[in-house]
This record gives C-alpha cells, sequence and structure tokens, in this order.
C-alpha cells in the first residue's frame, strides 16, 4: 500500500533531485514497409510511423501533467533500416533518413532511432553502401540517429566493419562540422546491440521484436546521490542496500508510466529501462554519486569499483520492480551529458584511459566523448576494436559514440546543446593501429560464445 510518506518522498525526488522519465520510446516495425520502389517505401515508412505515434507527444504530456510526473522525452525507434532499403537496388538510402526525419517531425518526437544496420557477422546485400551513406543522412536531417552493431559474443567482431565505421564517424563529423560535429554524436557503434534499447542515439527496433512496442527509460542519478548524502558514514554493503531501495522506487514510477501509456497507446509494454541517465545539470550525475561514495575526483583509483557496485546495486533494486526490465540498464557515463564528468575530465582527472576501464562494468561504453579533430579514422576504429572486444569477452553490451571536433584540439570545448550537453575535448593515444585495423577479417568469438 502506498502511504503519505512514500508520495511526500516521491515529490522531493522530483521537485528537487531531478528525478524524471527520461523518455517514453516508441517501437515500430516496418518490415511491411519494404518495397521495390524506394519512393513507395518511404511513403509506407511515413505513413506507418505517422499513423502509430500521432498520438505519442500528446500522451506523454497529458501522463506527465496528471501524474505531476516529469517526461522528458518521447521519441520513436524503427527497425534497422539497412534491412528495408536492402529492397532497393541500386538506390541511395539517403531517402529512408529523410523520411523518418519527416515523420519525426510531424509527430513530434524528440529523436527518431533506427537508420542502424547489422553487420556483426558480415556484410549482406547494401551494407556497405548503406554505412557510406550515414554521414550523409546524420547531415540532412535533425532528428534521425543511426547505429551499427559490429560485435557480439556469439559471433566475434567483424574488423572490415569496424575500419568502415572509423571512417564512417570520421566523415559524420566532417560533414557536420559547422553544427559542432552533431552528425558524430548522433551515430553508436555497438558490440552485442540490444533490440529494445529506448535510448538515443542506440535505439532501433530489433527483428524480434513485435509490431508496435512501448519501452520506458527511466532516470535518477541525483536521486541516488541525494539518499547516499543522507546515509552519512556507512560501510559499502549498507551503501549497496540503499541504492538498490532507491532504484526500486524510481523504477517503479517507470512502470506506472509505462502502463499508463500503453494503455492510452493500445500499444504493448516492451521493457522497463532502468539506466541512471545523467544529464548536465548539477547534481543530475553518475560521477557525483561516486564522488559521494568517497572518492575525491571521478577518474581517481577505485573508481572502477565504485562504479561496478552502483550498477550492481541498481539492477538488482530494478528488477525488483518491473517484470520486464531490459535495454542497457544500469549507469551510464556520457562525458559531455554529465556535470560531474565534464568537471573531471576538465581536471584531468578523468582520461580515455580510465573511461575504457569503467565501461568493463557499466553500462553501454565510451559515451558522448569528444576528441580532437585530428584523430585519424584508424585511431577511431581502434577505440572501436578496443571496447567492442570488452563487450564481446564480457557478454555485455558496449558501445563508442565519439566526436572528433574537427578543428580543434585538447584543452577547447564544443556545446551540442541540451540533454546532449558540453564536452571538454580529451586526448587521445596517437600511436596508429592503421596496419592492425587494415587487416580486417573477425575477431573469432570467444570460448564463452559456446553455451547451448
Amino acid at each position: 500500500m502506498i502511504n503519505s510518506r512514500d508520495i511526500l518522498e516521491t515529490i522531493n525526488m522530483i521537485e528537487n533531485e531531478d528525478l524524471d522519465i527520461r523518455t517514453i520510446t516508441m517501437g515500430i516495425s516496418l518490415f511491411d514497409c519494404m518495397d521495390p520502389d524506394i519512393h513507395k517505401a518511404c511513403d509506407k515508412v511515413y505513413d506507418k510511423i505517422c499513423r502509430y505515434a500521432g498520438n505519442l507527444v500528446k500522451t506523454g504530456e497529458d501522463i506527465s501533467k496528471e501524474y505531476g510526473i516529469p517526461i522528458i522525452n518521447k521519441r520513436i525507434s524503427v527497425t534497422p533500416m539497412a534491412l528495408v532499403a536492402a529492397a532497393c537496388k541500386g538506390e541511395s538510402p539517403v531517402a529512408f533518413a529523410k523520411a523518418l526525419d519527416r515523420a519525426a517531425n510531424t509527430t513530434g518526437v524528440n529523436f527518431i532511432g533506427g537508420y542502424s544496420a547489422l553487420v556483426h557477422k558480415g556484410f549482406g546485400p547494401g551494407d556497405i553502401a548503406f554505412l557510406d551513406s550515414i554521414p550523409e543522412a546524420l547531415a540532412e536531417t535533425n532528428l534521425v540517429c543511426s547505429s551499427v552493431n559490429i560485435g557480439s559474443t556469439k559471433v566475434g567482431i567483424n574488423m572490415d566493419a569496424v575500419r568502415k565505421m572509423g571512417e564512417v564517424v570520421r566523415k559524420s563529423a566532417e560533414l557536420t562540422a559547422d553544427r559542432e560535429c552533431i552528425g558524430a554524436a548522433k551515430l553508436v557503434v555497438f558490440c552485442n546491440a540490444p533490440e529494445d534499447n529506448p535510448f538515443m542515439a542506440g535505439a532501433f527496433h530489433g527483428p524480434g521484436e513485435p509490431d508496435s512496442v512501448i519501452n520506458v527509460g527511466v532516470s535518477g542519478p541525483g536521486v541516488v546521490r541525494a539518499a547516499l548524502a543522507k546515509a552519512g558514514d556507512c560501510d559499502i554493503t549498507a551503501i549497496a542496500d540503499l541504492i538498490k531501495k532507491t532504484a526500486f522506487k524510481i523504477t517503479r514510477m517507470g512502470q506506472l508510466v509505462a502502463q499508463e501509456a500503453c494503455r492510452r497507446l493500445d500499444t504493448p509494454f516492451g521493457i522497463i529501462d532502468l539506466s541512471l541517465a545523467p544529464t548536465p545539470a548539477v547534481g543530475d550525475s553518475v560521477a557525483y554519486i561516486l564522488e559521494e561514495m568517497g572518492l575525491e575526483s571521478c577518474g581517481a583509483h577505485g573508481t572502477t569499483a565504485a562504479l561496478a557496485m552502483l550498477n550492481d546495486a541498481v539492477k538488482k533494486g530494478g528488477v525488483m520492480a518491473s517484470s520486464h526490465v531490459g535495454g542497457l540498464s544500469g549507469a551510464f557515463i556520457p562525458v559531455s551529458e554529465d556535470a560531474g564528468m565534464i568537471k573531471a575530465a576538465r581536471s584531468g582527472a578523468l582520461t580515455l584511459n580510465k573511461l575504457e576501464a569503467m565501461t568493463a562494468v557499466c553500462s553501454v561504453g565510451l559515451d558522448m566523448i569528444v576528441i580532437p579533430g585530428d584523430t585519424s579514422a584508424e585511431i577511431i576504429s581502434g577505440i572501436i576494436a578496443d571496447e567492442a572486444a570488452i563487450g564481446m569477452v564480457n557478454s555485455k553490451t558496449t558501445a563508442v559514440r565519439v566526436i572528433p571536433a574537427i578543428g580543434k584540439k585538447p584543452g577547447e570545448e564544443i556545446d551540442f546543446g541540451g540533454l546532449l550537453g558540453y564536452g571538454p575535448i580529451m586526448e587521445v593515444n596517437p600511436n596508429s593501429p592503421a596496419k592492425f585495423i587494415h587487416r580486417g577479417g573477425r575477431i573469432p568469438a570467444p570460448l564463452q560464445s559456446l553455451k547451448n
């Protein structure tokens, strides 16, 4: 039973501790939109998205007003467009990106994800052309996000795709250099990509998903930090227990919103993604949670251990609050979107090497990291390969979203605005992995892939 104390506690979390629902994301299958005529296919894509998600934004706003719960983003994810575009031989897939962008503008959502390809074991018909189209697609649209899965625990890492994506990331930054290289900020390279992730820029509606579905992503780093501040001087076991209890409360709120959205939109419930997703707002930071545990600065020795405990406790608490937890679920560490991470990176306490170590124990990976504009495509591919290896070997999702700041050097900053925040340009190791990257082929799957 909900008592008055629980209600007042939730109100305080919302008003003073930055608790919110980060996103309601409607996933939509576009398999039935395939057509060899690209113009007909694009029309079908636009029509179906608008038909299914026409009331998504209004529904989110109505729920927010009625329950007093901030719902920051309303988003759409669709079937990986490389699969849909494969039917249109010889045509530029950018037409699909423009159709997606048009649908996103019509429905009023913040972002639409799914200009994506799954190439972890090799390239299918049209995949190379699709990857080549990503920079142009992101440069010529405003709301479209892209992702590419280049590896998995089951099949290994497609190093030809890794090489290609280094080039794609760099070109995406170059084509949008006049807009703070925003193209690269809307592009994620995955290993073990989940099919039900509601968070951008990596969201897509996987081939195994139903025709449409509602996925909800919760947030609340500020709530966890406030709870730890009130706990005072207690041991790590007590801290873990407190985080679990807090994560349970946050996820229950997400479950309520998800159920209500599904009822009003007549759409099946998918999952709750209980990731702690930070913002540039002071206080709403995963880094500050780690510092509340006793670290002088995020990035200090002990950071990886503290993050591992936080990630595990969030999952243990959240999974008790919903029957269907999925997506990424854990603690995000996007540098430009986290005030504490930004501060630590500026001071030099947080380096790219330390961030890589942290990704072995948290959700996702190297996220929203700004790197020097002269970083070569091969070095970017090397960063992608390292991160994919962590995901492959540890049977977890990892990803890379790095932004080469064209024309800028370490010590400078770029500002994306909104939830994407602003980021200091971090140094990268200048030694080239070019010969390794250009060997191509596939890194074999690790032994733990043989689980059948």
